[in-house]
């Protein structure tokens, strides 16, 4: 059985299946290492720690999906990790290891948050059971997941996703101090087109802009939203302001040599500011000084990127 064996395929709704990511607690050396050969392969993406302090450091800067960690360990234990875990990654699957079954029960565990539980000494079999029923589990989640933040008709998520996704990259901007701008499209005269053409024509092009935004951006990096109607938004994290200003003028340039229509577009590009204390005000006023500096690229007659103030 390789890794392919261990994924559902949801390939007949179009939808990509999640990329798994694993990360392997334990203070014993040994298992570390039979775990690490196990998952290497098996063709995993996966990292190991040998206590709980640097799982948490690693929990920081890399996106786990899976968590595999023993109980019994030095400074902080598995309970308290898989605490954290659940408060901080909620939809991390969390699979605990313990050969101390007298202290702590299944219940115990599972009543904690965990996704399931291994008794040691396990087999390499009873572990690749359990990771194949958890990753079946996590893409009919990621399938149900996607339906519901997706556009029907760009396949970009939609305003729904926008608002939750744009909580999560500010905060993680802030805790880990780099730059995210966010970018505001509109489309100049695009009413004009329904009226003339009607709706079919006015799809076309919604179509091409988000066919632009893919080709234009920077993939598994920024993401991308269709708020409705001829609105869109990118985010830009891990930028610098004159590598977002190249991707919004990427955008405005490719998209009108795409399409026949003549069609325009007004961009508002802001930069988080990541000194504001509340990030829910940070986020507020991002999304207000993209808004206000795209309808300034509007009012000067659309087709060009205004940049709001204070943002570099």
């Amino acid at each position: 059985m390789n890794k392919s064996d261990f994924l559902i395929d949801p390939s007949y709704l179009n939808i990509p299946e999640e990329d798994q990511h694993l990360l392997v607690v334990d203070d014993d050396k040994s298992i570390l290492d039979l775990l690490g050969q196990f998952l290497e392969r098996k063709g995993f993406d996966f990292k190991v720690a040998h206590n709980g302090k640097v799982a948490l450091e690693l929990l920081e800067n890399y996106p786990f999906t899976i968590v595999i960690t023993d109980l019994i360990m030095p400074q902080i234990d598995g309970l308290e990790l898989l605490k954290i875990i659940k408060e901080s990654w909620p939809n991390i699957d969390v699979i605990v290891m313990t050969g101390y079954t007298k202290n702590f029960t299944y219940t115990d565990v599972i009543r904690a948050g965990a996704s399931d539980f291994v008794q040691k000494p396990f087999s390499l079999d009873e572990i690749e059971a359990k990771l194949q029923r958890l990753i079946k589990e996590r893409q009919l989640r990621h399938t149900l997941r996607m339906l519901s933040v997706k556009d029907g008709l760009t396949d970009l998520y939609n305003r729904r996703y926008f608002n939750q996704k744009i909580k999560e990259e500010a905060i993680r901007a802030i805790r880990q101090k780099y730059p995210l701008y966010l970018l505001m499209i509109d489309m100049d005269r695009f009413k004009g087109i329904n009226d003339e053409f009607g709706h079919p024509e006015g799809d076309k092009i919604l179509l091409t802009l988000a066919n632009t935004l893919k080709n234009s951006t920077r993939n598994h990096v920024d993401i991308l939203f269709r708020f409705g109607g001829d609105e869109f938004a990118v985010l830009i994290p891990y930028a610098e302001l004159d590598q977002a200003v190249a991707i919004s003028e990427r955008i405005r340039n490719n998209f009108f040599k795409g399409q026949n229509r003549n069609v325009t577009l007004s961009l508002g590009l802001a930069k988080l500011n990541q000194n504001e204390k509340n990030s829910d005000d940070a986020i507020r006023k991002l999304i207000k000084m993209a808004d206000d500096a795209l309808y300034s690229a509007k009012r000067a007659g659309g087709n060009q990127l205004v940049i709001a103030e204070n943002t570099n």
